[in-house]
């Protein structure tokens, strides 16, 4: 089968296009799936970087969505011919956080999805939405279960509240379908106008540049009427959190997924303690949480925005635009 593996140190030239065996027949427990399709995450990039320790001819990317071809013994909850999309975390079924690293992560401690075919135990995996093409499916494992969990799973989200958006990623922008779609208001940052068009066409009920306005909690809070918002989906890190804490309301909520600023930074302490702000750190979600997810996709018939797809051979291209941060919503991986 073809596969993409990382060999090597540096940057994004050791992603190598590789035939090797298939999988093998599943075992009991487990399913024989025929990947269709990919998508890419900022972590991902980081390991096709070199930037995150990986094992030598890792097979990268931790989506991966396609169509089980066969069973082993034992599994009930699949059948031959269903579509499904890999879990992130595939050993946290439900409940609290049971690690803090990315041990059996596929596409990081594990081998991931950029190839043909992976043989994985059952629970690796759930139903896609029954809508959905292979390149939706493949949105949801990572961006798709991290913008739930920190509205839906951690917020939790109210009708008639207000969520704050930080860019517009692929997390940014399910956050943005997300927070619509349960009825709250949504204020979306950005430094491109056209890119803040795009998200108002989404449905965001205001949008700030934040090129034009360097101190955008200013421009947030203005638009609350001096409160602030009910929860933020901050995905720049250290740079960017001081403000997000000053747009927060008191005693709201901040979701710190990204690290795109950088990895460590001042903290204003003073002001968080003053408006007594929650502020989680948190990576995607669990395997029930994804399940939820994807109900409420289906009843809901929302669809993730994809921007490009490229085919797996040209995997190095598709991180060199994700690179660029041209994208808006998706960059999906054709397998």
């Amino acid at each position: 089968m073809k596969a993409m593996q990382r060999k090597g140190t540096g940057g994004l030239d050791r992603l190598i296009m590789v035939d090797m065996d298939g999988p093998g027949a599943p075992r009991g427990g487990e399913i024989l799936v025929r990947l269709h399709a990919s998508s890419l995450n900022y972590h991902d990039y980081l390991v096709a970087l070199g930037k995150i320790p990986t094992a030598d001819g890792l097979i990268p990317l931790s989506d991966g969505a396609g169509i089980v071809e066969r069973i082993g013994e034992g599994v009930s909850e699949f059948a031959v011919g269903d579509h499904v999309v890999s879990c992130f975390f595939p050993e946290w079924e439900n409940g609290e956080p049971v690690s803090s690293g990315f041990a059996r992560t596929p596409g990081d401690g594990v081998d991931g999805y950029a190839r043909e075919w992976v043989v994985r135990p059952a629970n690796w995996f759930t139903l896609a939405p029954g809508s959905y093409s292979h390149a939706e499916a493949a949105t949801l494992t990572t961006a798709g279960l991290t913008a739930w969990r920190a509205l839906v799973g951690d917020g939790p989200l109210k009708a008639g509240e207000t969520v704050l958006t930080l860019g517009t990623g692929g997390v940014s922008i399910f956050a943005l379908q997300f927070a619509k779609m349960m009825g709250a208001m949504t204020i979306v940052t950005s430094s491109s106008d056209e890119k803040l068009a795009r998200a108002r066409a989404l449905g965001a009920d205001h949008t700030i540049n934040y090129r034009q306005h360097p101190n955008w909690a200013e421009q947030v809070l203005d638009r609350t009427g001096g409160r602030g918002v009910d929860h933020v989906i901050e995905v720049g890190g250290p740079e960017t959190l001081p403000q997000s804490i000053s747009a927060c309301r008191v005693g709201g909520h901040i979701a710190l997924i990204g690290v795109l600023t950088g990895f460590s930074g001042p903290v204003p302490t003073a002001v968080l303690l003053a408006r007594q702000v929650r502020l989680q750190g948190l990576t995607v979600g669990n395997r029930r949480q994804q399940i939820e997810m994807i109900r409420a996709l289906d009843v809901n018939n929302v669809k993730p925005v994809i921007d490009r797809t490229f085919p797996l051979q040209d995997l190095i291209e598709a991180f060199r635009y994700e690179e660029s941060g041209a994208h808006f919503g998706k960059i999906c991986i054709d397998i």
